[in-house]
C-alpha cells in the first residue's frame, strides 16, 4: 500500500484578505502526510482565465463558495481517492476531465487548483521535503537555485484602490540589490519614504487591496513623480539601484480600441496609450510594464513590445491568463517578452507548469504573481524558488496575507544560503532586460 496515496480530501469555507470566502483543500495521504491549499481570487480578471465556482444570491454578496466546496468534498474526493499524489499530472489531467468545460466553470477553478495544490503538498510532505526542493526533484533539477526578484507595490490603484488612478499598481524593483533580503530592505525604506511623503503632502487615503498605499493623486503622472521622490529620499539612485514597475491592466480602462484615462481627463486610442507609456519610460526609471494595452488588442502589444522590449519587461498577464498555447502564439507574434504566471488563472499545478515552460522556451522572463484576493498561503513562493521564476509579484511590503509571503522568501534564502548572512542569492541582472 503506497504511502503517497491519497487516503481522503477534505474542504473547508475560509476567508481571503478581502472579507471574502474561499475556498481551502486538505488531502490526507494513506500514512498520515497532509498538504493543504487556500484558493486565492482576482479582482481584475482576464476573460481567459479559469473560472471560480461561486454561490450568487445574496449570502456575502454572491461570493459564497458553498458549491466549490460540496464539489470537493463530493465528486472530486471520491474521484482521487486512492491517486498517487506524486502523479501531479495525471491527477490534474484527471480533475480537468472531471470537471469537463474548456474554463473549469462547472466544478470551478478555486476547487481545482486548491485540491492541485494541496496534492504537491501531501507528495512533498510525504518525502519529508520544503515544496520548493520537490518541485525541483520532480523536475530533475540539480543546479544550484536562486531566488526570485521582488517586485512590489507601493501605491495601489485601478481595481485595488476604488479607481482612484487608472493605472492599477505602481511597484518597484530593487534592480541593484545583490540578495533577496537585501530587496526587501530597500523596499521597504521606500516604503517608508512613501508613507512620510504622502502624508506630509495630505495625499494619502488608506491602504489599497493588496498592501499599498490609497493615493489621492490629481492624475497619473503624479504617482510617478512622488514615487521616484520616495526612492530618493530614501537614499536609492532610481534607475541604479530602485527601479519602477507598472501594472497598467489596460482592459480595465480600454474597450474596442479606445482608453479612458479618467483621472487625466483623456480619451486614447491604442497609439495615442502606447505613446504616453513610451513617454513615461523617457522620462521616469521604469524597467517593466504589464497589460499595458488591453486584452484584445494585440496589434498594440506588437507594436509597443517593438519599440521598448529591448530595455523593458512587456508583461502579459490578462494577455496570456498562464496559457501555454497562448505565450506560445505571443512569441511568435512578438506581442510580449514575459509572462505573469498566476496558478489560479491556469486552474492546475500543471498547467501553469506548461506556461512556465512555455515562457522558457520562448525566452520570456516569468513572473509568479499573488491574486488580490489572498491568504496566509505561502504556496506560490515555492513554486518561484522551485520552478526558477526570475520574480515574485504578491503585494505590498504590508498586510499579513503579503508579509506571510515575503517571510517565506526568507527562510527559503536562509536554507539556500547566499552573499552576506545567507540571506539568497538573485537571478543575475543579464537575466533581465535592464541588466542586458
Amino acid at each position: 500500500m503506497s504511502k503517497t496515496k491519497i487516503k481522503s480530501t477534505h474542504a473547508r469555507r475560509v476567508w481571503d484578505s478581502r472579507g471574502r470566502p474561499t475556498v481551502e483543500v486538505e488531502i490526507t495521504l494513506r500514512y498520515g502526510a497532509k498538504g493543504s491549499a487556500i484558493a486565492p481570487s482576482g479582482a481584475s480578471v482576464g476573460t481567459g482565465e479559469a473560472v471560480e465556482l461561486r454561490d450568487g444570491g445574496d449570502a456575502f454578496g454572491g461570493f459564497g463558495v458553498d458549491a466549490a466546496i460540496e464539489a470537493v468534498n463530493g465528486e472530486i474526493a471520491s474521484a482521487v481517492r486512492g491517486r498517487d499524489v506524486t502523479g501531479q499530472e495525471a491527477l490534474d489531467k484527471l480533475l480537468i476531465e472531471l470537471d469537463g468545460t474548456a474554463d473549469k466553470s462547472r466544478l470551478g477553478a478555486n476547487a481545482l487548483i486548491a485540491t492541485s495544490l494541496a496534492a504537491a503538498r501531501a507528495a512533498a510532505f510525504s518525502q519529508r521535503l520544503a515544496l520548493w526542493q520537490y518541485l525541483r526533484q520532480a523536475d530533475g533539477e540539480t543546479g544550484t537555485p536562486v531566488m526570485p526578484l521582488p517586485e512590489i507595490q507601493i501605491f495601489g490603484g485601478g481595481a485595488h484602490a476604488g479607481r482612484r488612478v487608472d493605472i492599477q499598481d505602481f511597484m518597484v524593483i530593487a534592480i541593484g540589490a545583490d540578495s533577496y533580503a537585501q530587496a526587501l530592505d530597500w523596499t521597504a525604506g521606500v516604503y517608508r519614504a512613501a508613507t512620510r511623503l504622502m502624508e506630509d503632502s495630505g495625499l494619502l487615503q488608506g491602504v489599497a487591496d493588496e498592501g499599498g498605499l490609497w493615493p489621492a493623486f490629481d492624475n497619473n503622472e503624479d504617482a510617478l513623480d512622488m514615487l521616484t521622490r520616495a526612492i530618493e529620499a530614501a537614499g536609492f539612485a532610481p534607475g541604479r539601484d530602485m527601479a519602477i514597475s507598472l501594472d497598467v491592466a489596460a482592459s480595465e480602462f480600454g474597450c474596442k480600441g479606445k482608453y479612458k484615462l479618467a483621472r487625466d481627463g483623456k480619451e486614447l486610442d491604442s497609439d495615442g496609450l502606447s505613446g504616453l507609456l513610451v513617454d513615461w519610460i523617457e522620462r521616469y526609471p521604469i524597467v517593466a510594464v504589464e497589460d499595458p494595452l488591453a486584452e484584445g488588442d494585440k496589434e498594440g502589444m506588437v507594436r509597443f513590445t517593438w519599440a521598448v522590449g529591448k530595455r523593458v519587461q512587456v508583461i502579459g498577464d490578462d494577455f496570456l491568463v498562464t496559457s501555454a498555447e497562448r505565450i506560445r502564439k505571443a512569441a511568435r507574434d512578438g506581442a510580449c517578452n514575459a509572462a505573469l504566471i498566476k496558478p489560479n488563472q491556469a486552474g492546475t499545478l500543471s498547467e501553469t507548469r506548461a506556461a512556465m515552460k512555455a515562457a522558457a522556451k520562448a525566452g520570456f522572463g516569468t513572473i509568479v504573481s499573488a491574486r488580490s484576493g489572498e491568504s496566509e498561503d505561502t504556496a506560490i513562493v515555492h513554486l518561484a524558488v522551485g520552478w526558477g521564476a526570475g520574480q515574485l509579484k504578491v503585494g505590498s511590503i504590508t498586510r499579513g496575507e503579503r508579509t506571510a509571503k515575503w517571510n517565506e522568501g526568507l527562510r527559503i534564502a536562509e536554507a539556500l544560503g547566499g552573499p552576506g548572512d545567507g540571506d539568497g542569492p538573485l537571478p543575475p541582472a543579464s537575466s533581465f532586460p535592464w541588466g542586458r
